[in-house]
């Protein structure tokens, strides 16, 4: 990834405005991660950065998205036990953004940095799902939205093995800039 998409990245979580929260999922954890562009395209590009870390690194493909929901989990908890955690949105723009970058640019890490990177990323996505969960129910909730983004995580490595066999790293690389695109439509709405 060059020094000018990493800038734009950051300049660009910089001077978002927050990015609002999804009426609609008050009830259900499991719409949560579809009802937010935000969300949907981060776990989405788990999923596709998985495939691209998968072709070398084949555990990848599990391990990745493994990693984004135990420390979105973590996330979770801090939010219901009423810890503050700053920045959230900005956070949760930042993953978009973020990951399209790295799979635009077709990054290639070892697992575990990769799985440390997704899971700084989950944790706002964690904190964000509880904090907006309804008072009763809280059992269900957590298993919606972990049921949710493991299908948007599946979701994301099926497309990019699909667009890796159709016209190889370059089909993967049009997924990113398209996540990144859709990260700059959530600033731009916002």
């Amino acid at each position: 990834m060059n020094i000018r998409t990493i800038r734009l990245a950051v300049l660009l979580v910089m001077v978002a405005s927050p990015v609002l929260a999804h009426p609609g999922h008050e009830t259900s954890g499991f719409a949560h991660p579809f009802t937010g562009l935000d969300h949907l395209l981060a776990m989405v590009g788990v999923g596709v950065w998985a495939s691209l870390l998968a072709a070398k690194r084949p555990a990848a493909a599990y391990l990745v998205p493994a990693s984004f929901i135990a420390m979105m989990l973590v996330g979770a908890a801090a939010g219901f036990v009423g810890i503050k955690l700053p920045m959230v949105e900005a956070g949760i723009v930042a993953s978009v953004l973020l990951l399209g970058a790295l799979i635009m640019a077709a990054v290639r890490m070892p697992s575990a940095a990769a799985m440390a990177v997704v899971g700084l990323f989950a944790v706002f996505h964690g904190y964000a799902h509880a904090i907006e969960a309804p008072t009763s129910g809280t059992g269900l909730y957590i298993l919606g939205f972990v049921a949710a983004t493991a299908m948007l995580h599946a979701a994301g490595l099926g497309l990019g093995w699909v667009a890796r066999r159709a016209v190889g790293d370059l089909g993967l690389r049009a997924l990113g800039g398209a996540v990144m695109a859709g990260g700059a439509l959530v600033l731009i709405a916002n």
